[in-house]
């Protein structure tokens, strides 16, 4: 009996039954894959030194050139960095865009990350000198730190600092726009970003959230002694822990498929079938928004949340840095059972979780998205009065 292969549709993160494959899909990368090859073949022996004895002039000889498709790459990074300036600006105030409301300072820069690719940041500081702490804010897959400025409007009016950084390939930063060639560097670099906040503010307890698939990285970087001793806890919304392939035969292709196509899209793969929100002008504001990528997912990517969830699922039992978890039970995206699983096999002495009824994936975007944030805020104040 010939074995159907169930293709489900995702938006935001990575689904927690499907990655990118289908049957046609494979058909399709099997015949791009044999393509790649002849091509290969066929410009290596056009770059064969001719039999006969006098030697070409050096412009007639065949060169290899992607510097077109880099200018491409580089020209949508300075589209999108701008786009990413105007969000601060659009959400700063009219006089010298260093203010948001009168609450908070906006300011945008650029982080030097693993590789030496530039990351676009940015933080909102409470006007008042009395800081209590400052939330680090790593997002989900496809989307982008300017999302989170409402949220860090909450945290500011409790006196809490708010630092966020765009992933490679994301929002502002350096980067094919969806591509990410390591999430491995994406956790270097969440490191390296934690470290300098900390360096900038010595002696205020740190925070690091994480979305998703950001919940994913934040969780392995804290899995690292030097990071966790610089943060008070870890905040975790919907994190992407158990990702599984839609099919066993893509779990054994999608190493070798991630070599030698990474950036390769399988078309239909991304599609915006599964609502990840319940307030309708929050996912016309997600899909409209130009920093959100919304196109199908590249191979390499999708390679690298399998990684990384597997890693993790295999290691619930190691983790021992105070965490939050919280998730939507009815979330389509990624798995609430997953997130229970990590709080009760933990090691952590300092653990929490609160599951949403019928809640979906992008929480700080839900309807009650105040309430929720408001958990977050009641939850560090209390690890801080525990700590003291």
């Amino acid at each position: 009996m010939e074995t159907s292969i169930h293709m489900e549709e995702l938006t935001s993160g990575a689904s927690n039954r499907v990655l990118f494959f289908s049957s046609a899909s494979l058909r399709r990368a099997l015949f791009f894959l044999r393509s790649i090859f002849l091509w290969v073949i066929f410009h290596l022996r056009r770059r064969q030194p001719p039999h006969h004895h006098h030697r070409l002039p050096p412009s007639s000889i065949p060169k290899f050139s992607f510097r077109r498709i880099d200018v491409k790459i580089e020209e949508d990074v300075l589209r999108r960095r701008a786009l990413a300036h105007e969000i601060r600006m659009l959400t700063s105030s009219i006089d010298d865009g260093d203010v948001l409301g009168s609450q908070c300072k906006a300011a945008t820069w650029m982080f030097s990350g693993t590789g030496r690719n530039a990351l676009f940041c940015r933080s909102w500081i409470p006007m008042s000198n009395e800081i209590r702490g400052i939330l680090i804010i790593i997002h989900g897959l496809n989307e982008h730190s300017g999302r989170y400025a409402d949220f860090a409007r909450q945290l500011n009016s409790c006196n809490f600092g708010v630092y966020a950084m765009d992933w490679i390939g994301h929002g502002g930063s350096d980067g094919l726009h969806g591509y990410v060639p390591s999430l491995d560097h994406v956790v270097a670099d969440t490191g390296s970003f934690v470290e300098k906040i900390k360096s900038d503010h010595p002696g205020i307890p740190c925070f690091l959230y994480g979305h998703s698939t950001g919940g994913s990285v934040v969780l392995k970087a804290a899995s690292y002694p030097y990071i966790k001793e610089l943060v008070e806890g870890v905040i975790l919304t919907s994190p992407a822990l158990r990702v599984t392939p839609s099919h066993p035969i893509v779990g054994a292709v999608a190493p070798l498929f991630s070599l030698v196509a990474p950036k390769y899209q399988f078309k239909g793969a991304n599609k915006r079938g599964i609502p990840v929100s319940r307030d309708p002008a929050a996912l016309v504001a997600k899909y409209t928004d130009p920093l959100v990528y919304t196109g199908p997912m590249r191979i390499r990517t999708g390679h690298e949340i399998l990684r990384i969830s597997s890693h993790l699922n295999r290691n619930f039992k190691s983790v021992t840095v105070p965490f939050f978890v919280l998730h939507g039970t009815a979330d389509k995206v990624t798995d609430p059972l997953a997130s229970q699983e990590l709080y009760n096999h933990a090691a952590s002495n300092y653990k929490h979780i609160k599951l949403y009824d019928g809640y979906l994936h992008d929480l700080l975007f839900e309807p009650e998205r105040e309430e929720i944030g408001q958990d977050i805020i009641d939850w560090m104040e209390m690890k801080l009065s525990f700590h003291h």
